[in-house]
């Protein structure tokens, strides 16, 4: 099929140009600088209950530690998927090799699913690296595997959806660096959309709750799977997809 050929390519791109190191490297730290702060103030909490009890009831690993650093991790995505994504189309379009990408005889939705699908790897595969931090912590303490694996489970619909729209983004431009900002700047108006319904009303209330992002994040890492929820990300992920293809489309229709 097409799209392997298109997959196998970006991994190789991806892995031959510095983009992968340095995003794998920088997350890693700064999710492994999040994960020790949380696991210290665990342990400080953890260590004065045995001198006062009744706050001991409080505690839970999958509350106090493996919760906020779902949290973290979903911010710490906003900076870093832009930079998984705003090359895949745009550095096609700088060079002039969208042309010659188009006319192979390869559909324009193999193309995307190609360069997606490879895009989606490479952030599974960083994601799966932060398991680390759960198995570190099931070495000190018991923990409750089911809302870890709920929780990874909507960074990874999270990580999906934000690289829909950076893939989206880029089709839509030729510079990286305006593809990388833009879709910093999307995604950050869907994530902080939902503070204005402090101050709305009615449907527009529910509606700006609706498209907020951390409103469909919070019940993975609790646990919780509602249809809701996936309903949303598919929904996101298709809408994204959609548009990236008539993006495409438009480009070959003009040449």
């Amino acid at each position: 099929m097409g799209w392997r050929a298109v997959f196998k390519k970006e991994i190789r791109l991806y892995f031959a140009s510095p983009v992968a190191y340095v995003v794998f490297s920088f997350f890693l730290l700064i999710s492994g600088w999040f994960f020790s702060q949380i696991f210290l103030f665990y342990s400080d909490a953890s260590m004065r209950s045995f001198m006062q009890p009744q706050f001991a009831q409080n505690l839970s690993v999958t509350e106090n530690v493996m919760r906020p650093l779902f949290t973290n991790l979903s911010v710490v995505l906003l900076f870093f998927i832009p930079m998984l994504t705003m090359r895949l189309f745009a550095e096609e379009k700088k060079s002039g090799t969208i042309e010659l990408l188009l006319t192979y005889p390869v559909r324009d939705g193999e193309v995307l699913l190609g360069k997606y699908l490879a895009a989606l790897a490479l952030f599974a595969l960083l994601l799966a690296l932060t398991l680390v931090y759960p198995g570190l912590v099931s070495a000190f303490t018991r923990v409750e595997w089911g809302p870890v694996l709920t929780g990874y489970l909507g960074l990874l619909l999270t990580g999906a959806t934000f690289l829909a729209v950076g893939v989206l983004v880029s089709s839509l431009t030729e510079n990286q660096i305006v593809a990388g900002f833009g879709a910093f700047g999307v995604l950050l108006a869907f994530w902080i959309v939902g503070w204005g319904a402090e101050w709305a009303s009615g449907n527009l209330r529910a509606v700006l709750q609706y498209v907020s992002i951390p409103e469909h994040i919070d019940g993975f890492s609790r646990g919780i799977i509602d249809t809701r929820d996936l309903v949303y990300y598919v929904s996101a992920i298709a809408l994204a997809l959609f548009l990236t293809l008539r993006s495409l489309e438009s480009k070959r229709w003009r040449g």
